[in-house]
């Protein structure tokens, strides 16, 4: 949440001559209504629900760039679905880049229930970074740097790595 991954998803997919999709506005456009609706109506286990249907769906369209939401990986049926259908890519960012990043955001249900968001984020990343890092077949540092230059970066890596 706050990482960049929409904003590095569609230059790395523009990059590589894929097509970008987002899975939280995939799931908005099939339900015809926002991540928050649905967060507010099915709960956060309603929503992981739904999260999980749509990932594996997409994760069978070739040549895309897919940034899932930042709690998807919390699932296994998920994480082993991102493991067996693609590249997995962790952008990692501080709590005070997140906290910097999203300071003005209003649409993410985990940082609108109230309370200190530092905690939130501290809480979240201490649950969900060991997953991140375990499914990651390549880690990104966002801290300090231009979605474009992370781009380029992870291009680059790619290329090295798969495409050669």
């Amino acid at each position: 949440m706050g990482v960049g991954k929409t904003t590095i998803g569609k230059a790395l997919a523009k990059n590589l001559g894929m097509d970008f999709v987002d899975s939280d506005e995939s799931i908005e456009e099939r339900t015809g209504v926002s991540i928050l609706t649905i967060f507010d109506i099915e709960g956060e286990d309603g929503f992981r629900q739904r999260e999980a249907q749509m990932i594996s769906e997409l994760t069978g369209r070739k040549n895309i760039v897919l940034a899932t939401g930042g709690g998807a990986v919390i699932r296994d049926d998920v994480r082993k679905t991102l493991r067996h259908n693609g590249l997995v890519i962790y952008l990692h960012a501080t709590v005070d880049m997140l906290l910097e990043r999203t300071r003005n955001s209003k649409n993410r249900p985990l940082l609108n229930r109230g309370g200190d968001r530092r905690k939130i984020f501290e809480d979240l990343m201490s649950e969900r970074e060991p997953l991140y890092r375990q499914e990651a077949d390549i880690v990104f540092e966002t801290d300090g740097r231009s979605p474009h230059a992370v781009a380029r970066d992870i291009l680059s890596e790619v290329k090295k790595r798969w495409l050669c």
